[in-house]
């Protein structure tokens, strides 16, 4: 039997990690100004319905903050909804994510927020991120992307899937060590950041700005 595409990734020894990232394994992505001091770190299931509420509601805001400098943003990816809901489309679109960010992180940026808008994001019991045709369909939107031949083949070829995989692996290690109870999360000098409740993730401007300026103050 042929291994499938996500036993034949786990196998491969190495990593491949698309440019624009660090640390072991290329799963250090952060994106911003090199003057802001701290760090956003989300952690988002491309799956996940909260996460498209969160992108929806606050990306224009993490956008404005990340250009004024207010602070960096690190992506750590997950894709434990395709265990719950047995499929493959948060490890696709996580693949497919890191070679957007191999383009450049703006590419990334504008390729996640339209993976998550209103448009193009699926109901949770629909897979449809496991397309590639609809993976293109999304990325046509992003000019970075559009037609663009490198991407597509990175997408087709699984070129950072083993990326996608060990990506998951260290949303799970953060989850253990910061107790996260699932996407999205955010984190600040290794303390959670959360609304007003003081446990969840904030899903309002208004929480988000005043749970982001107190973490900046920290």
């Amino acid at each position: 039997l042929m291994p499938t595409r996500w036993e034949a990734a786990q196998e491969q020894k190495e990593v491949v990690a698309p440019a624009n990232t660090s640390g072991k394994d290329g799963t250090t992505v952060v994106i911003g100004k090199d003057s802001a001091e701290k760090t956003l770190v989300v952690y988002e299931d491309p799956r996940c319905p909260v996460c498209a509420q969160f992108e929806q509601t606050l990306g224009p805001t993490i956008k404005k903050d990340l250009d004024a400098g207010k602070y960096k943003l690190q992506f750590v990816g997950a894709s434990f909804l395709d265990k719950g809901l047995q499929g493959e489309g948060s490890r696709k679109a996580l693949s497919a994510l890191g070679a957007a960010l191999n383009v450049s992180p703006e590419a990334f940026l504008e390729y996640k927020t339209a993976l998550y808008s209103a448009k193009f994001h699926p109901e949770e019991s629909e897979d449809k991120f496991k397309d590639e045709s609809y993976l293109f369909k999304v990325a046509d939107t992003v000019d970075a992307l559009k037609d663009n031949k490198t991407f597509q083949n990175d997408v087709k070829n699984g070129t950072f899937d083993k990326w996608a995989l060990v990506m998951s692996k260290k949303f799970d290690e953060d989850s253990e060590k910061y107790g996260l109870t699932g996407t999205p999360s955010l984190v600040m000098d290794g303390k959670k950041v959360t609304g007003s409740d003081g446990q969840n993730t904030p899903m309002t401007v208004e929480e988000f700005t005043a749970a982001i300026d107190k973490a900046l103050k920290g």
